[in-house]
């Protein structure tokens, strides 16, 4: 794939001028990265703003204690690195889940073409404030507002609205689920993730085969996370 194929596929460069993706296609380059490769570390100094065109890529920090927390989960037409725009080191580390393509583009230039097209530099804008949101949700699903099942049942919620795609059996997460990255997300251990995940197989919820996730009914895991 071309940057410019790249550039009209995607949703987020749409809002852009036609002027506007023109310079972008002579500066961007992409980029194919394999399965949990890093894209970029935490505290790596970067250039270089880095968009998700095919794949999917995930955000995390590494705790006090070495253990891996999962921030974000992206699929393709996500920003994944807006931090770099303010030409500071990154704040976490990025690893694709898949082979993946990425639309690599130098910050500098980058800053130059928002400072001419006022609907590009909203559309980053707006992904900056669409994260700060989810940022905002996660910390009420991480405390104890939820526990246990629930704090599971609202996280596979949100990625089956994001990644869903619909089969014979309901809504299929679009993603490779194992037990370990699950408990990544949760921050929780992997033996408690794996009771979790039972029980909420047990209780109708979700089905889970070869690290596939189907929510049967969206409405009824809704509503068991978010009763009392």
């Amino acid at each position: 794939m071309t940057v410019k194929e790249a550039l009209e596929q995607a949703d987020f460069f749409r809002a852009a001028g036609a002027g506007s993706r023109d310079e972008i296609a002579g500066f961007a380059y992409i980029r194919r990265f394999g399965k949990g490769a890093h894209v970029f570390y935490d505290r790596e100094e970067s250039t270089c703003l880095y968009f998700l065109v095919e794949g999917v890529a995930s955000l995390y920090k590494i705790n006090s204690l070495g253990e891996k927390k999962v921030i974000f989960v992206y699929g393709p037409g996500n920003l994944l690195n807006e931090d770099s725009l303010l030409r500071l080191t990154s704040a976490v580390n990025c690893e694709v889940r898949e082979d993946s393509l990425v639309m690599v583009l130098p910050a500098e230039r980058f800053i130059q073409v928002m400072d001419k097209d006022g609907r590009l530099a909203r559309e980053v804008m707006g992904a900056m404030a669409l994260k700060i949101r989810r940022l905002y949700r996660q910390l009420k699903n991480t405390t104890n507002a939820l526990s246990g099942e629930k704090r599971l049942a609202a996280k596979l919620f949100k990625l089956g609205k994001d990644y869903g795609v619909c089969s014979g059996d309901g809504i299929m997460i679009d993603m490779n689920l194992s037990i370990t990255y699950l408990a990544d997300m949760l921050g929780s251990k992997r033996e408690t993730v794996s009771r979790q995940v039972k029980r909420l197989t047990e209780l109708g919820l979700i089905n889970m085969e070869k690290n596939r996730i189907t929510i049967p009914d969206m409405k009824k895991i809704s509503e068991y996370f978010k009763q009392p």
